[in-house]
């Protein structure tokens, strides 16, 4: 089997937690951990920077149970289009590509269903 190339990966671009209930889960992680959300989509996503690091919280839904099955990670890649390209010459099938404001990527799940995010950031304008 081949190595996986390390140069298609930065960093973890964030850790995502479904959440039951973004704004009493806000009041947790701000009021309680004192974080500061820096990114607010309508109550669909609360990004809090942790250093160089990044955890999100989105609200629940059936694919993403808060609490029961644990975190979902976020691997950003150098370049989603080659990153695509690999996984699909080794057979591995993303799900359909998202494309959002602040980055586009995709999620495909290991052998036992986790899921991972790819994620390439946009460059800031």
């Amino acid at each position: 089997m081949n190595a996986q190339p390390t140069s298609l990966f930065k960093n973890v671009a964030y850790v995502m937690y479904p959440v039951r209930d973004t704004k009493v889960s806000q009041v947790f992680y701000e009021g309680v951990l004192g974080l500061k959300g820096n990114s607010f989509w309508g109550g669909r996503w609360i990004e809090y920077e942790i250093g160089n690091d990044c955890l999100a919280i989105t609200p629940a839904d059936e694919k993403h149970k808060a609490g029961i099955h644990g975190a979902t990670v976020a691997l950003e890649v150098v370049d989603l289009d080659a990153t695509l390209e690999h996984l699909k010459s080794r057979s591995a099938l993303p799900e359909k590509p998202f494309d959002i404001p602040t980055c586009r990527g995709c999620i495909i799940s290991d052998p036992d269903g986790n899921q991972i995010i790819l994620h390439e950031k946009k460059s800031a304008r």
